[in-house]
């Protein structure tokens, strides 16, 4: 898409799954990521397993900077989640122009709608589209149990 900004020189987008350091986004997501503190590793490993999973890598080294993932049918819905990245590469555009990547690998899929959840970057969000839900009266969830909802 055209409002999709670039990464910065010396980083590279990658879709492909196997190129994803598990331990690494396991380490930042328990241990860093206000939603994920405590995830268990088998737990993530499962998440990760059903879901798209995105990175961003340094060039030079092949070294992980960003991980996301998106929960999705491929035809309708899809849910954007476990968007990290590393705290030596944030400011510098990284996760703006990521997000913008995954939202345009995902757009031949004809979807209605993509979704996610923020408590803090909801201005980073917006300048690629996103906006608050229209009508949050309609969405409901279901915590199994559970009462932060995370």
């Amino acid at each position: 898409m055209s409002d999709t900004p670039d990464l910065p020189e010396g980083y590279e987008f990658s879709a492909d799954p196997g190129r994803v350091d598990v331990d690494r986004v396991h380490g930042w997501l328990s241990n860093d990521a206000y939603w994920a503190l405590g995830r268990p590793r088998e737990q993530h490993a499962r998440a990760m397993a059903s879901s798209l999973n995105f990175g961003v890598y340094a060039t030079g080294t092949g070294e992980q900077v960003a991980f996301a993932r998106v929960v999705t049918d491929r035809a309708l819905f899809a849910w954007l989640a476990d968007v990290y990245v590393d705290p030596s590469v944030r400011g510098k555009g990284v996760g703006t122009a990521f997000v913008g990547r995954i939202r345009d690998h995902l757009a031949p899929f004809g979807l209605r709608r993509l979704m996610l959840a923020t408590e803090d970057a909801h201005e980073i969000y917006r300048k690629l589209g996103f906006r608050s839900l229209d009508r949050p009266e309609q969405w409901m969830i279901h915590s199994f149990g559970r009462t932060d909802a995370k």
